[in-house]
């Protein structure tokens, strides 16, 4: 009987524990590169578990949640455009019926500041959706800091 016991709790966590991996199938990483005296590229990279896909910085309205990116206002920089992303992979979306701009695998965003002085911290957070082809996770945040040297 208490083998049984143990072995149903073992099997239950070991259950959560798989769902648990489910729930955060990407993964945020930043850098920074100095492209002259007084610009950078800030780069903020999503890796996304097999499977899974991330949303474009650019969906039309009644689709999934678009990548968003916040900075933070600084006195050591000022951001220079729009943040910019690859050509993304477009499908027609069935759950949203209309077609949509997605990344799998990996994505690279970049946004390009202007520095005010030798160095900068860029501060920010990125909202994001991600689904793959039997469940959406509803919108997330990120927040990251990012050292430009």
């Amino acid at each position: 009987m208490k083998k049984s016991v143990i072995i149903l709790i073992i099997a239950i966590l070991l259950t959560f524990k798989g769902f648990g991996q489910m729930s955060d199938p990407v993964r945020w990483s930043y850098a920074a590169k100095k492209t002259s005296k007084n610009e950078a590229l800030v780069f903020v990279t999503a890796t996304l578990a097999k499977g899974w896909h991330l949303y474009s910085l650019y969906v039309k309205p009644g689709g999934p949640q678009p990548t968003k990116f916040k900075f933070e206002k600084s006195k050591a920089y000022d951001l220079v455009g729009n943040t910019i992303e690859p050509a993304p992979t477009v499908r027609l979306e069935p759950e949203f019926m209309m077609e949509v701009g997605y990344f799998e695998t990996s994505v690279t965003f970049q946004q390009k500041i202007k520095l005010k002085g030798k160095k900068a911290t860029v501060k920010g957070v990125v909202k994001f959706m991600v689904c793959n082809d039997n469940q959406c996770l509803p919108p997330d945040e990120a927040k990251f800091t990012v050292e430009v040297p």
